[in-house]
């Protein structure tokens, strides 16, 4: 929340702040314990998820994920992270105009 205070007295406004929205896209490879590690370096940095969707692609070797966070200062260190951890192969940075968690959130 920021506060916006005016210069010509005491008169103080609470201005609720919507937070911007990215989503980051991932190839990784598809094998158990590769989304706790994910979720979990997110976790250790105190870093929310807003959501997170998982499909395999092809024969089921790799898998597509989205994640939905909020995009903050740290974000940009996060990604560097989770590049480097070995099973992520490929990441991807979009704005919030990314389409697939409005579709998701159009089934429910």
């Amino acid at each position: 929340m920021r506060i916006n205070v005016s210069h010509k007295g005491a008169e103080m406004e609470a201005i609720e702040d919507k937070p911007v929205i990215a989503v980051l896209e991932l190839i990784v490879n598809n094998h158990p314990g590769v989304m706790s590690h994910i979720c979990g370096l997110f976790s250790r940095r105190a870093y929310n998820l807003e959501g997170i969707i998982c499909i395999p692609l092809g024969g089921g070797l790799t898998s597509k994920m989205w994640l939905q966070v909020n995009e903050e200062l740290k974000l940009e260190q996060i990604i560097k992270q989770v590049q480097k951890l070995p099973d992520v192969l490929n990441v991807i940075k979009h704005g919030e105009g990314h389409p697939v968690f409005a579709e998701v959130a159009a089934l429910v």
